[in-house]
């Protein structure tokens, strides 16, 4: 049998109490623990409901090799982007109960129009024709699990994969002919490059993840809708950051986005 909305519903309490006290938990309980990515997804919506929250839109987890590895899974993790936790460009956060202490480059789309889920699957170029706008991002991600590296697929889109804040740059200018895959993306901390990659860590294209995404959102039953902000995954090897840290993401001609984080 299948986890009711009540199971559910008792699981995304549990998350959004530890999201709001910076606890850690070591999973869920047994009565409320997903079997399953379909059941983990049902947890996630509960939560979005608990939140209470606009959603701004997506995120995708897990769409690099080393990422998955890292997380003991097999295929990217879809997360929603919560209002209250996304931010502009120059925006100072929160250092404290950042458990995972993390910055990620990312790439980002703006959808002009909803993706309405239908026979065929979209394909790359179907999606692209429905994007508004290219940003560069920063995402800083989180856990509410003690070691979120052993919990698996289910739980981890449970707790929104890993979701916490989103920082938004700029949109790009003339970026539909620029070769995503191949673009250079860089990391600083306080003016020190501290991490280097390309669009290739993303499923080997951005553009290919934001596909994915459409589809496996159509598939089950939440379609992107136009005005969503999709960040794709992370560029570059998670950076590590503290209280104090300015961090730049660079993307040469495409634009940069940054972020500090506040001591206590």
């Amino acid at each position: 049998m299948g986890m009711d909305d009540q199971a559910a519903r008792a699981a995304a309490s549990a998350l959004w109490r530890a999201w709001q006290s910076d606890r850690r938990i070591d999973g869920l309980a047994e009565s409320c623990r997903p079997g399953s990515l379909d059941e983990g997804y049902r947890i996630q919506a509960a939560l979005a409901e608990t939140v209470g929250q606009m959603l701004r839109g997506w995120k995708i987890a897990a769409t690099s090799a080393h990422g998955q590895a890292h997380l003991g899974i097999s295929e990217p993790l879809a997360g929603r982007l919560f209002d209250g936790f996304s931010y502009r460009s120059g925006a100072e956060l929160p250092a404290e109960g950042l458990h995972m202490g993390v910055a990620e480059a990312e790439f980002a789309f703006v959808l002009a129009d909803d993706l309405e889920p239908r026979a065929e699957p979209f394909a790359v170029a179907d999606v692209l024709a429905r994007v508004a706008a290219l940003h560069t991002a920063i995402e800083v991600p989180d856990s509410r699990y003690t070691d979120f590296t052993v919990v698996g697929a289910p739980q981890l889109v449970a707790d929104n994969a890993c979701g916490r804040y989103f920082v938004l740059g700029n949109a790009a200018q003339d970026w539909r002919d620029v070769d995503l895959a191949r673009h250079p993306v860089s990391m600083s901390v306080n003016g020190a490059v501290a991490g280097e990659g390309s669009g290739a860590n993303v499923l080997g294209d951005p553009r290919i993840a934001l596909a994915w995404l459409a589809n496996d959102r159509a598939r089950r039953g939440t379609p992107l809708s136009a005005g969503d902000v999709v960040t794709t995954g992370t560029c570059l090897v998670p950076v590590p950051i503290k209280a104090g840290d300015r961090v730049l993401a660079d993307f040469g001609a495409l634009g940069t986005t940054s972020v500090s984080f506040r001591a206590p």
